[in-house]
């Protein structure tokens, strides 16, 4: 399960995730080109991406349906098509309704591919491998991002908007002849897991998902901590950063690197830790919550701009949020047979990029309204604008937070009828730290040499 055929298959699925990462955070890069462009307004750039989310979530839980039915290699190439469609799409696109179209179709796209690429992990790795895996999967894909940030912002500032955008649709094009050459959905000889076939059946998997208490906490932990980052990616960062903040383009690119760097260094660590502690796999998702708000919070309470090594701190924290994120997935694997993971883990990425296309929706929305009452002094995207606007962010995180804790309460008393009890952490340490201290006080000189 751990040969260099796994390792072949999840490459060739890592680089088509990788491409729809890069598809997804493009038009986080080309926010004041595409006002420009189009003549919008930040409400209606903000469109874009919350319609692009609300696609893309809004087809999480039929996709996890239909690649438990059909297999990851028929939808990862699917996406790939629609993505590169809606690349060429968006490429002419010179009016507001035809570059929407072109994002609906990359949502769509975008939607197949990662579910996809995680029900692949269990089904070729051995399940002690699989936490980290997954980890190593997001790590992976966030080069995605930094393609976005550096090599297509380069031509789309050298060569200009259409060629940007054809060369995305190139990427497209080669996942999908990657993924028919190379790609199978399970090990040769190895039986695929049945779904059940079936509307009415199929709706009842989908009813045993949601009512599993750890698919939703799942699906809560990823709502708490995931959608900050995408916020902050794939809309308004980068407009942020530039003409609230002042920072010139090649520092920003540097702080989108480290986004990407961050989450990357992050990621196996996260893994290690879900392999070793799953029992508090929730108390970490609630740490990094927490620290995202603090972050914002220093940000947002800072008199004038914020000082370089300010902002770096804010682009770290948000990018621990990625692959923070990534238990939520972990979550629905340990909860829900194989058969029904495609579906679980549908229902748990519903839950961030729902709370993300909330937020761009709202944040775009106050900047509208400050702009129109006179606030901001005919500067949409002013730094005193934003410091409201992007408070919007603390009440979804309490919300999800809230949401986290109830889902865990259900959790664990399923677990303590099956015997499996939780201590309290702060028990729990105490306790572990007295095993170690007993353990150095048993070891020989021996054991010293």
């Amino acid at each position: 399960m751990t040969a260099p055929r796994a390792w072949l298959i999840w490459t060739i699925g890592i680089f088509a995730y990788l491409v729809a990462v890069s598809q997804r955070t493009s038009f986080g890069v080309v926010g004041l080109e595409a006002t420009e462009r189009f003549h919008a307004s930040a409400s209606a750039i903000s469109f874009f991406t919350v319609l692009q989310l609300l696609v893309y979530a809004g087809l999480q839980i039929p996709v996890g349906v239909l690649v438990d039915r059909f297999g990851s290699r028929a939808m990862i190439a699917g996406g790939a098509v629609l993505m590169g469609l809606g690349q060429l799409q968006l490429a002419f696109a010179d009016s507001i309704p035809g570059g929407v179209l072109g994002r609906v179709l990359v949502g769509a796209g975008d939607a197949m591919t990662f579910i996809s690429v995680i029900r692949l992990i269990p089904l070729w790795f051995a399940p002690a491998r699989v936490p980290l895996v997954t980890q190593l999967t997001g790590m992976s894909g966030q080069l995605g991002q930094l393609f976005s940030v550096v090599p297509f912002a380069l031509v789309l500032h050298s060569a200009g908007w259409t060629p940007a955008f054809l060369m995305l649709a190139g990427m497209s094009g080669l996942a999908v002849v990657l993924v028919l050459l190379f790609l199978l959905d399970v090990p040769p000889g190895t039986p695929r897991p049945q779904a059940q076939q079936g509307l009415k059946a199929t709706g009842a998997s989908l009813a045993r998902a949601w009512r599993q208490p750890g698919t939703r906490l799942g699906m809560w932990s990823h709502f708490t901590i995931q959608f900050s980052g995408t916020v902050f990616a794939m809309t308004w960062g980068y407009p942020f950063l530039i003409s609230g903040q002042g920072l010139d383009a090649g520092t920003v690119a540097a702080l989108m690197a480290l986004y990407v760097a961050a989450a990357m260094a992050v990621g196996p660590f996260i893994g290690r830790f879900v392999s070793r502690h799953p029992l508090r796999r929730s108390t970490m998702v609630l740490l990094i919550a927490g620290a995202t708000a603090a972050a914002w919070a220093a940000v947002l309470l800072m008199p004038g701009r914020s000082p370089l090594w300010l902002l770096a701190g804010l682009v770290v924290v948000l990018a621990i949020g990625g692959p923070g994120s990534m238990i939520g997935f972990d979550f629905a694997r340990t909860f829900n047979p194989a058969h029904r993971i495609g579906t679980a883990t549908g229902i748990v990425n519903v839950g961030g990029f729902i709370a993300a296309l909330v937020a761009i929706f709202l944040i775009g929305l106050v900047l509208d309204i400050l702009y129109a009452s006179g606030f901001s002094n005919g500067v949409l995207y002013g730094l005193e604008p934003f410091r409201i606007a992007l408070c919007v962010q603390f009440l979804l995180i309490g919300i999800g937070v809230f949401a986290t804790l109830a889902s865990r309460r259900k959790v664990r008393r399923q677990m303590a009828a099956q015997g499996v009890v939780v201590p309290p952490l702060l028990r729990a340490l105490a306790r572990q730290r007295r095993e170690n201290l007993a353990r150095k006080k048993q070891r020989t000189p021996a054991d010293d040499d």
